[in-house]
C-alpha cells in the first residue's frame, strides 16, 4: 500500500496494557526522533539504541531518581506498528508506576494519545488498510476462540486481498467497457467486442465471488456481535430455568411463585464459537404489583430490540389464550421459536415440529431433553454454516459496503448493452468495495471508527 501520510509533528504517549495491577506493564510512544526522548527518560548511553533490542534501563524522574526499572525498546521508523519511530518502556504492572512513567513521557514533550490513535497512525502510514485496522480492535474485543481466529485472518489480509481480488476483476471490465465509448464516432460494434471479451461470463463470476465474500462476512458477523435472544413467555413455564440450563450454572432464581423474576438478567452462552447473549425477562402478564409491571414493561423492550425471541409454553397445556395473546403482541420482524417446556412433566418426548408454519422444540429444561435441538435451531435461525474456519469478521460497513457492491453488479448485468449505464454501476460497485479497505472513505468516518479503539493502541 503506498504511504498516506509522511508522519506527524507531535508524539503521543499511553498506557498500553490493561488498566489494575500485573506483572508488568507498559507504556508505548509514537513519534519522530525518539532517541533524545529516551536519553532524558533513561540517561546517556554509551551504545545508541539498538532496534528491536531489549534493554534493560533505570526510568528516571525530571530529578534523576529512579521511578521504576525495567526494558526498553526501540522501533525505528518504518519498520514499527505506526510507522513511525516507536518506544515501549516495559516497567512493573502496578498502576502508580506506570502513572509515573506516563507522566515523565509527558513532561518530556509527549501528549497523552487519543483512543485508537496508535492504530491509526499505522492506517495513515500505510502500515494497515482500514480493514485490518479494525481488525486490531475486533482481535482485542474477541469474545470467543472462532472469533479471535477470524479476527487474525482479517488482521493478516485476508479479508483485504479478498477485497482487492474483485476491485482488480472491475477494475479490468471496467477498461474493457469504457473501451468501447472511447471510439463514439468510429463504426465499431460495442456489444460485440464485450461478447468476445466474455464479458458476461466475467461479470458473473465477479457476481458469484461476491456472493461467496458476503457468505464469509455474514458468519463473522455472527461470531463478532451475536445474537440477542430473549426468553420471554408467561409467568413459571420456566424461562429461568432454561437461562440457567444453557449457562450451565444458577444465573437466575427459579421458585414455583409467579412473578420471581422483576428485571432483565442476561448471560452470554457460546454454541459452536457464536456468542448468544440470553436475556431471561419478567413473566409477561396483566399485575396489579407497581414493581413487576415496571418489569413487564422492561421486557416488552427487551423483546423490540431482541434479534430472537424464544417464546416459552408449558408442554402440558400448550398455546393457551394467555400465550396467544402474548404471540400477537410479538413484534413481526423478530424471528420467534415456541418452546414447549417441561415435556418430561407431560409425558412427552423431546422433540422438534413444525406447526402452524411456527417450529416448535419440545425440551425439559429441568433434564436437558431436548437442549441439543434448541441449539441446532438457534443455529439455523441465526444463518450459521459449517463450522466458520473461513468467516471473516466483518462489521456492520462491511456487510452495507458488499451488499451495495452486489446491488450494482446485479445492475450492470441488466444494462450490459448498454455501455455508458454498465460502466457507471462497474464504477459504482469499485467505490463500495474499496470503501471497507479504506480507500474511499470519509475522514469523519475514520474519526468514528478509530473512537471506539482503547487508549494505547
Amino acid at each position: 500500500m503506498a504511504k498516506k501520510l509522511n508522519g506527524f509533528c507531535d508524539t503521543i504517549a499511553a498506557v498500553a496494557t490493561a488498566a489494575g495491577r500485573g506483572g508488568i506493564g507498559v507504556v508505548r510512544i509514537s513519534g519522530a526522533a525518539l532517541a533524545e526522548l529516551a536519553e532524558a527518560l533513561c540517561g546517556k548511553r554509551a551504545q545508541p539504541l539498538q532496534p528491536r533490542l531489549a534493554s534493560l534501563v533505570k526510568f528516571r524522574g525530571a530529578d534523576g531518581q529512579p521511578l521504576d526499572q525495567g526494558l526498553l525498546l526501540y522501533f525505528p521508523a518504518p519498520h514499527s506498528f505506526t510507522g513511525e519511530d516507536v518506544l515501549e518502556l516495559h516497567g512493573h504492572g502496578g498502576p502508580v508506576v506506570l502513572q509515573l512513567l506516563l507522566q515523565r513521557c509527558l513532561e518530556l514533550g509527549a501528549r497523552l494519545a487519543a483512543p485508537g490513535e496508535f492504530t491509526r497512525r499505522a492506517y495513515l502510514n500505510g502500515k494497515l488498510d482500514l480493514a485490518q485496522a479494525e481488525a486490531v480492535a475486533d482481535l482485542i474485543d474477541a469474545s470467543t476462540a472462532q472469533a479471535a481466529r477470524s479476527a487474525l485472518r482479517s488482521l493478516s489480509g485476508e479479508f483485504s486481498l479478498a477485497v482487492h481480488g474483485l476491485v482488480e476483476h472491475l477494475v479490468e471490465l471496467r477498461m474493457l467497457v469504457e473501451a468501447t465509448l472511447d471510439f463514439p464516432d468510429e463504426e465499431i460494434d460495442a456489444n460485440g467486442i464485450l461478447r468476445d471479451q466474455h464479458a458476461a461470463s466475467r461479470l458473473e463470476r465477479m457476481r458469484d465471488d461476491l456472493a461467496g465474500l458476503r457468505a464469509r462476512a455474514r458468519q463473522g458477523s455472527l461470531l463478532r456481535s451475536g445474537l440477542q435472544v430473549v426468553l420471554a413467555g408467561a409467568p413459571n413455564v420456566g424461562k429461568s430455568s432454561l437461562l440457567n440450563r444453557l449457562a450451565g450454572e444458577e444465573r437466575a432464581i427459579v421458585t414455583d411463585i409467579a412473578g420471581t423474576t422483576r428485571d432483565a438478567v442476561r448471560e452470554t452462552i457460546q454454541i459452536e464459537g457464536i456468542p448468544l447473549h440470553i436475556i431471561d425477562t419478567a413473566g409477561l402478564r396483566e399485575t396489579g404489583d407497581s414493581v413487576e409491571k415496571l418489569g413487564i414493561e422492561r421486557s416488552w423492550r427487551e423483546i423490540e430490540r431482541a434479534d430472537m425471541v424464544l417464546q416459552m409454553v408449558d408442554a402440558a397445556t400448550g398455546m393457551t389464550s394467555a400465550d396467544e395473546t402474548i404471540a400477537a403482541r410479538l413484534p413481526l420482524g423478530v424471528e420467534r421459536l415456541i418452546v414447549h417446556n417441561k415435556c418430561d412433566l407431560a409425558g412427552l418426548a423431546a422433540g422438534r415440529r413444525e406447526e402452524g408454519g411456527r417450529v416448535h422444540v419440545y425440551l425439559s429444561a429441568l433434564t436437558g431433553a431436548g437442549i441439543d435441538l434448541l441449539h441446532d435451531e438457534l443455529l439455523r435461525v441465526a444463518g450459521w454454516q459449517g463450522h466458520g474456519e473461513d468467516a471473516i469478521l466483518a462489521r456492520e460497513r462491511h456487510l452495507q459496503a458488499l451488499d451495495v457492491a452486489g446491488r450494482h453488479l446485479d445492475q450492470a448485468v441488466t444494462e450490459l448493452e448498454r455501455s455508458e449505464l454498465c460502466a457507471e454501476e462497474l464504477r459504482l460497485a469499485q467505490e463500495a468495495l474499496s470503501t471497507i479497505t479504506g480507500e474511499f472513505t470519509a475522514d469523519d468516518l475514520l474519526g468514528e471508527i478509530f473512537s471506539r479503539f482503547c487508549i494505547g493502541k
